[in-house]
């Protein structure tokens, strides 16, 4: 059985395959969000401290830091504002953080601040970030995400992906680094460009976890881009990914509609006992405005089952 163990200063999360599906919220970003890295920037937290805040009273099981504004350097930059990111938002919530930068000194900074047992976003398969990442998660012993990609850039290929994926495990085995603590992103096409691309994800994850015995993630709406009505599409991949056996995703856990269907796939994949988990969330839950209430049997009429309603003329 694979648990990655990630961990606040106050809280132990279970990332695994016969555990609840872990959500990583992913709000705490600056990329595509030119007023919150201006504010970032500017050394204004508002809206983290917001979005921190939020995402965790809607369900998050863990929370996504990047500061990677735009910057001429982030070299320079970053790893400070990593920094001040990570203490600000540890000392407003208690759940587990992962560290998300693509720049190993913002990176290294963010462990040494980090309390509990982060999880690193990312490395991937180029040699060069290996041998800047891997050496970082041995020495701090944490987990990391590996995304499967390498100097030829994201295939379209699933067998390239996974052999990316698997080269990753591999040189962290060279480290010293066990496969439990490698949390592999197979990467998920936009289902608008790639017809395949949700199949392609399935087959990848049942394949990561039976040949590697690995850990699974994904970032949830890229599966919708450029589409209209993304969360539609987003809800419905949750519990589909879940049943081909991925255990977390960075998504937006404020979306309602999304985390029904993480609560409903956990109870379907069961690892909501006794629906405990559903029950406490939806027991006081009232239908849409507009939804029509289920009309109940005519008296002393009967139900079919399995069959079509009767049509009456």
């Amino acid at each position: 059985m694979t648990r990655t163990i990630v961990a606040s200063a106050t809280k132990e999360v279970v990332i695994g395959f016969e555990q609840k599906f872990c959500v990583i919220g992913e709000r705490i970003n600056p990329t595509g969000r030119k007023k919150l890295a201006a504010e970032m920037q500017a050394g204004n937290f508002d809206t983290v401290k917001a979005d921190a805040l939020a995402q965790v009273a809607a369900g998050a099981t863990m929370l996504d830091v990047n500061a990677g504004v735009t910057s001429v350097d982030p070299n320079a930059t970053e790893p400070a504002l990593m920094v001040q990111t990570l203490e600000i938002v540890q000392e407003l919530v208690d759940v587990p953080l992962s560290i998300d930068s693509s720049v190993s000194a913002a990176i290294e900074a963010g462990l040494k601040v980090a309390k509990g047992r982060p999880l690193v976003n990312s490395v991937t398969g180029e040699e060069e970030k290996l041998e800047a990442i891997l050496p970082l998660i041995k020495q701090y012993d944490v987990p990391v995400v590996a995304i499967s990609n390498d100097e030829t850039g994201i295939s379209e290929d699933p067998d390239v992906r996974f052999e990316v994926a698997k080269k990753i495990v591999e040189r962290a085995a060279d480290f010293g680094i066990p496969a439990h603590d490698i949390v592999v992103d197979p990467l998920v096409m936009p289902i608008g460009a790639m017809g395949t691309a949700g199949k392609q994800v399935f087959a990848l994850v049942r394949r990561l976890r039976e040949e590697l015995g690995v850990n699974t993630t994904c970032g949830l709406s890229n599966i919708s881009f450029g589409l209209p009505h993304r969360h539609g599409i987003n809800a419905a991949f949750i519990p589909m990914c879940i049943a081909s056996g991925m255990t977390s995703a960075i998504m937006n856990p404020c979306r309602p509609q999304e985390m029904e269907m993480v609560h409903a796939g956990n109870v379907l994949a069961g690892n909501d006992a006794d629906c405990t988990d559903w029950i406490m969330n939806y027991k006081n839950h009232t239908a849409a405005a507009g939804t029509a209430p289920t009309a109940a049997p005519a008296s002393g009429g009967s139900r079919r089952r399995g069959g079509r309603a009767a049509r009456t003329g």
